[in-house]
């Protein structure tokens, strides 16, 4: 039997159903073309998507991979994390293969982005299952007549059994900006980094794949056009002011986002830049 690509009703709201032969499932919601779900071949939930989300088709969705664009966190004068994530997507493209699913969820500008952010733009984001693998593929393109720049992340919530004992190999030397201690920049001089508070960093200029191990499991990490590495956990205190997250959400989570955010991507118009992320499953 081949994959499968079913629309679903996900909490109320419209989403696509990935799955493989092999048994590798995903959920994609439309709502901000936000992975919800990926489960490989034979193993549990990889992505974190917290019991308290809200899915109200007008609120971010707490958990999963949002779509980060054209501003990442509050680095501008844009709402938090940009445009995308709180609003509709519509599905451009779906293929499915011997063992592999393939959706394209696109956004362009509205009247209401244009209010916020005056750009004509086409951002198109690709999720591929394939055996014990996900790729998902944000393309930007400047449609409008003149230069425009911006910054994008897909802020991976990974799913942990227990965040104090979950090792991050990968990082070492890299400089970071540590948000958790007024932005200051420091670099990783420990062979994995360990989450035992409240973390928030933005590591630069990472070319090499990182590894994240979870007890039993492995999970490996690879991201191209990204420069940076966002590492983030809210910890006990900040956690608990939000009203999405259960009080204990934060030691089943570790976001491992492939960004860039030191660094504004400009792009002429006509011109179109690709960011991908990839998690396989080991």
């Amino acid at each position: 039997m081949p994959a499968t690509i079913e629309t679903i009703d996900f909490h109320g709201q419209p989403a696509l159903a990935l799955a493989t032969q092999a048994g590798a499932r995903a959920v994609v919601s439309l709502f901000g073309a936000q992975v919800l779900s990926w489960i490989p071949p034979g193993s549990e939930e990889r992505l974190y998507l917290s019991p308290a989300a809200v899915n109200d088709g007008s609120s971010a969705i707490r958990g999963g991979i949002p779509v980060c664009f054209p501003q990442f966190a509050g680095l501008g004068k844009l709402p938090k994390h940009g445009i995308l994530r709180t609003r509709p997507s519509v599905v451009n493209e779906q293929r499915t293969g011997d063992d592999y699913a393939l959706v394209t969820l696109r956004f362009t500008e509205t009247d209401e982005t244009w209010a916020i952010w005056p750009q004509n733009f086409v951002a198109e984001l690709t999720v591929v299952v394939d055996g014990g693998r996900l790729d998902v593929e944000l393309e930007v393109e400047n449609t409008g007549h003149a230069p425009f720049a911006f910054t994008a992340a897909l802020h991976t919530y990974l799913r942990v059994r227990e965040v104090e004992n979950a090792r991050l190999e990968g990082l070492y030397g890299h400089n970071y900006r540590d948000s958790a201690d007024h932005d200051r920049i420091k670099r990783d001089s420990g062979d994995v980094v360990v989450v035992e508070d409240e973390t928030d960093r933005v590591y630069h200029d990472v070319k090499r794949p990182l590894l994240l191990r979870d007890g039993n499991r492995n999970l490996g990490i690879n991201a191209e056009g990204f420069p940076d590495v966002v590492v983030w956990n809210p910890w006990e205190e900040r956690c608990a002011a939000l009203a999405d997250m259960p009080a204990n959400g934060f030691r089943h989570m570790l976001c491992v986002e492939a960004a860039a955010a030191r660094q504004r991507i400009e792009l002429d118009a006509g011109e179109s830049w690709v960011g991908r992320q990839s998690l396989i499953a080991l």
